[in-house]
């Protein structure tokens, strides 16, 4: 792969950075001091609905997505550093119509819907006007093994019915959630458990849902995004709602969780920037027995680790990137699944490292640290834990040594 970023990416990358600097950092303590003040958390952040028609006016709209007509026409590998820059700031990606759950949801409807689903629900989440819900994860069985879903979706002449529970379905809290695209079984009794599943979209108005409670993430709420447990009980919607047609839910699964992860993984690096660039301004500033904080040997071997880290992850989500690119999410599962484990452990420590710089000041929410490494921690458990990623991973390795077996 080709390391130097192409002078179209370079352009791109001047752009976002300069929007950041003009319209978002100035504004961090104005979406802070409005949430504060807001009577209901979960109304839209007023800000972010400001800056998003300059976001739009200067083109730097729907960036995320690859291969199709709708988005900016840029390759994973060119969106990369873009994605990196916008998580920088946690609520900045929104701005530029490029957060999650959004685009995913997007992605899997421009893949695999119809074109009344694309006119429905893919145009205005493009367009930023309202936004969307993956319910995947179950409480009561482990979700990182998909085929262990026990939500019903069963055919009921021209309708779908839909029975179960789900939770840390993000997005749900937000009032301008519109559309849910719900997992579950059509066929649970098929002997080929990977064609059990199905997906579905589930208007978020649709009788029969309810929204049990909002979950919080280390005591943070999330709001007004949101992680909610949701209750399905004798949802009906139109058979045409189901995606690519019964048993294909797990196809669709894979094809939407790579974009994903590696979505996840370039924020998380511009988290890690940030981090970083807040441990060198406090360790120059600050000062303890009669040297700054950048004169202590511990400080500067960790600030040195710190770079270290960040560029190996970098590197590591370049070349996977590269890989989707060039051959496909499914060819490229080894590296999504590497980036997947290594992103956020390194954020983890990068954080970490970030919070003692700042002492008893980290622990707060007066520098935001506290915050960061909530996201950071919670990415060793979004889209599939650690210990399944490196499941798969070591699997894929050992097949390379395995012998071939014979034909029979």
């Amino acid at each position: 792969m080709e390391f130097a970023y192409t002078d179209k990416v370079n352009a791109l990358r001047a752009r976002v950075q300069a929007f950041m600097d003009e319209h978002v950092y100035p504004n961090e303590a104005t979406y802070k001091a409005q949430m504060a003040a807001a009577k209901d958390r979960w109304q839209p952040v007023p800000i972010v609905d400001q800056l998003k028609p300059l976001a739009h006016a200067a083109g730097l709209w729907n960036l995320f997505l690859p291969h199709s007509e709708h988005g900016a026409g840029l390759t994973n590998l060119e969106y990369a550093p873009l994605a990196e820059i916008m998580g920088r700031v946690q609520w900045s990606s929104e701005v530029f119509n490029c957060s999650a759950p959004d685009t995913g949801n997007m992605e899997t409807i421009d893949r695999y819907g119809t074109a009344e689903h694309k006119k429905q629900w893919l145009t205005p989440l493009l367009e930023g006007k309202i936004r969307s819900a993956f319910c995947m994860t179950e409480p009561e069985v482990a979700s990182s093994d998909a085929t262990n879903i026990q939500t019903s979706i069963r055919r009921d002449g021209d309708d779908y019915v839909i029975n179960g529970r789900k939770w840390w379905s993000s997005g749900t809290g937000d009032p301008r959630c519109k559309i849910l695209i719900v997992m579950g079984k059509t066929d649970p009794h098929n002997p080929d458990k990977h064609r059990q599943q199905s997906m579905i979209l589930v208007p978020a108005d649709t009788k029969g849902i309810e929204i049990k409670r909002m979950l919080p993430v280390f005591g943070f709420d999330d709001a007004p995004h949101g992680h909610g447990e949701v209750i399905f009980r004798d949802v009906r919607v139109p058979a045409s709602n189901i995606l690519l047609g019964e048993g294909r839910g797990f196809e669709i699964a894979q094809g939407r969780l790579g974009p994903g992860r590696i979505h996840h993984c370039m924020r998380t690096i511009g988290l890690a920037e940030r981090a970083l660039e807040m441990t060198c301004k406090r360790a120059l500033d600050r000062h303890v027995f009669g040297r700054a904080l950048a004169d202590q040997g511990v400080m500067i071997e960790r600030i040195a680790n710190m770079r270290i880290m960040i560029e190996q992850s970098r590197l590591l989500v370049l070349h996977a990137a590269w890989k989707m690119d060039t051959v496909g999410n499914k060819e490229a599962r080894r590296e999504i699944a590497a980036i997947k484990v290594a992103v956020p452990n390194m954020a983890c420590q990068v954080i970490d490292w970030a919070v003692q710089a700042f002492g008893a000041g980290g622990v707060t929410e007066d520098y935001g640290l506290a915050e960061m490494y909530k996201t950071a921690r919670t990415m060793r458990i979004v889209d599939g834990p650690d210990e399944v990623h490196r499941h798969q991973l070591g699997r894929l390795e050992l097949a390379k040594y395995r012998p071939a077996r014979p034909n029979m």
